[in-house]
């Protein structure tokens, strides 16, 4: 499988989690392929099996639910992170979600199964996915209490605390959509700033 390509800002953010040895990413590395995708491509589409995770080592992404024919953004990830469907990896189940490039992408494409495979078979990718998982919930939480508590300017102040490059990076309408606020409120709170 290709995997010429050096992998470094995948690698730099797995190894800032916890301890991976080489032996360990030349097994992760064996099951990987390359693949670019253009800006506005699905990755995951919603009500379908994907059957690949993905490891973004350029561009970024974003996670969005379809409601009543509206996108509601729910996540936002860039280099270093993964991508993939929650309901198609732990339930077997159609995925819930979109996830979208917002750039031109270079990701590292992994098949669930092998990625299953790994979790149950090497206790380093099993605490590294434990850990992303426990940022992720994390992640979740906060963003639940901060919608539920904190007036619009000072959501967008944690946002762009938690997600600097995706305020210069992301439509300012997603966003929004993922502040649960108006894209006219965004503006004005950022034309403030």
């Amino acid at each position: 499988m290709e995997t010429t390509h050096t992998m470094n800002h995948i690698i730099s953010h797995m190894t800032s989690l916890c301890p991976i040895s080489e032996q360990t990413l030349a097994i992760l590395k064996s099951h990987l392929t390359c693949c670019h995708f253009p800006k506005r491509y699905q990755l995951i589409q919603a009500g379908r099996y994907c059957k690949y995770a993905y490891f973004l080592e350029k561009g970024i992404t974003r996670s969005f639910w379809l409601v009543d024919g509206e996108e509601i953004t729910t996540s936002f990830s860039c280099e270093g992170g993964i991508v993939f469907s929650m309901d198609e990896l732990y339930y077997g189940k159609k995925s819930e979600e979109y996830v979208e490039t917002l750039e031109e992408v270079e990701v590292y494409r992994i098949a669930l199964t092998d990625l299953i495979h790994l979790f149950e078979t090497n206790l380093e990718i099993c605490n590294w996915g434990r850990i992303i998982h426990q940022n992720e919930y994390r992640r979740l939480h906060r963003s639940h209490k901060e919608r539920l508590t904190l007036p619009a300017k000072a959501r967008y102040e944690a946002f762009r605390e938690q997600f600097p490059d995706v305020c210069q990076r992301a439509n300012l309408s997603y966003i929004a959509s993922y502040l649960g606020i108006t894209l006219s409120t965004l503006s004005r709170i950022r034309a403030a700033d």
